[in-house]
């Protein structure tokens, strides 16, 4: 029972990288394709998947084409109940569940202002007001994550889910923009960052080279690593 996925530039796109996570993290089989994002051939790459328009895309085993990270999870949660990709406890499934629906519909000052990359940590950036708004928001929901299920470091729910695989670009944006954060925030960013799933999908990324650079930023920069 094997699906394809199909996903986009692992240096930037950070929905290809949750839909990723869903697989890697969770063990279920898929053969993983590539989209030109930034080469000029998404759309012709895309057309066997139609309707959808986005990555990531899966297409099941049976054939069906399913577009849109959340609609993916709850298929693979659906397909593979033993996975676990939801928390077991109904009252952690229901939060994880509306912590990844927000993932979806919203922070777009964050993601709009702060594209995910894996190449640099920029220094002197300043977040907007918005920004800085989102990044309340999003330690306000993982405060609240935490209070639902005892966990008080590590992943969300203890156990890793895909509460933690939505959060993992924002993580990325946090570190990659030194964005300003609490102890424990940063602390649980680090955790989702030193994934060794995750540190494989940065080393992937760093194969491909950009001419000129996607979302590349007037300021001084230093490596990409992980905060001490």
């Amino acid at each position: 029972m094997t699906y394809d996925l199909y996903i986009g530039d692992r240096m930037f796109s950070s929905w290809s990288l949750r839909g990723w996570l869903m697989f890697e993290k969770f063990a279920i089989p898929h053969n993983t394709h590539m989209i030109g994002l930034y080469s000029g051939t998404m759309a012709k790459d895309m057309a066997k998947l139609a309707p959808a328009r986005l990555v990531p895309t899966l297409r099941t085993p049976n054939g069906t084409v399913v577009g849109e990270s959340l609609a993916m999870g709850e298929t693979l949660a659906e397909q593979h109940p033993k996975a676990g990709l939801w928390p077991k406890d109904p009252a952690q499934r229901a939060t994880a569940r509306w912590l990844c629906a927000e993932m979806v519909g919203g922070f777009g000052a964050l993601r709009g202002d702060c594209a995910m990359q894996f190449r640099h940590i920029w220094q002197g950036f300043t977040p907007s007001e918005a920004v800085k708004t989102d990044l309340a928001r999003v330690e306000t929901l993982w405060a609240h994550a935490r209070l639902v299920s005892g966990s008080a470091d590590g992943f969300l729910f203890g156990a890793y889910s895909l509460a933690d695989v939505f959060y993992t670009p924002v993580a990325a944006r946090i570190i990659g923009y030194d964005l300003p954060v609490s102890k424990a925030s940063r602390a649980y960013c680090k955790a989702l960052l030193s994934d060794p799933a995750v540190l494989r999908w940065q080393e992937l990324a760093q194969e491909v080279q950009y001419d000129p650079m996607p979302y590349d930023l007037n300021l001084p920069n230093r490596p990409w690593s992980l905060p001490e």
